[in-house]
């Protein structure tokens, strides 16, 4: 059987806010690009609020979708009860190349965080008035491979970071 990839992936205000009112509190149109870059053919999970926010499936990836609504449907998705199915269904649909990336929201990367091997965090370098914020981790069982840095030519000149972290161990 194919190791399962797991990565989260996230864009964070220095305050730890990734959302507010079910929106994200900047737009930077490059960190879209990104998201779409890395997850462009691969699986997706999701929380039934992050779906919403986005409005729709996102095409050319397998979108999986947690919630507790027993009678929940979205055409083009696929819909399951808790993050352990979501992962059977990743595990169905992995080979050796992909990777599966959770995307939201502060529920399902708390839960997250104790199983995936990877983060791709967009490090945005300035606090944001939020209602949704990325769980505090322990930065020291992470190794960061990389680090790009970028000043937006939008949002008054928002400086953001792409950066990725490995987790040290491998007994996850």
């Amino acid at each position: 059987m194919t190791p399962l990839h797991l990565s989260i992936l996230v864009a964070m205000a220095k305050n730890r806010v990734i959302g507010r009112n079910n929106r994200l509190p900047w737009h930077l149109p490059a960190d879209l690009k990104h998201f779409k870059f890395l997850t462009m053919g691969q699986t997706i999970v999701m929380g039934r609020k992050t779906y919403e926010s986005i409005g729709k499936p996102l095409p050319g990836r397998a979108n999986v979708i947690i919630t507790r609504q027993a009678d929940y449907e979205v055409p083009g998705a696929m819909v399951v009860h808790s993050l352990e199915d979501a992962l059977l269904i990743c595990e169905e649909t992995s080979n050796s190349h992909s990777e599966n990336f959770i995307i939201g929201g502060e529920k399902l990367y708390r839960q997250a965080l104790k199983i995936c091997q990877r983060m791709y965090i967009t490090e945005i370098q300035r606090d944001f008035d939020g209602d949704v914020f990325f769980p505090e981790f322990d930065r020291s069982e992470w190794e960061e491979t990389q680090r790009d840095k970028h000043i937006a030519e939008n949002e008054g000149g928002l400086e953001y970071h792409f950066v990725v972290l490995q987790r040290k161990s491998s007994t996850v």
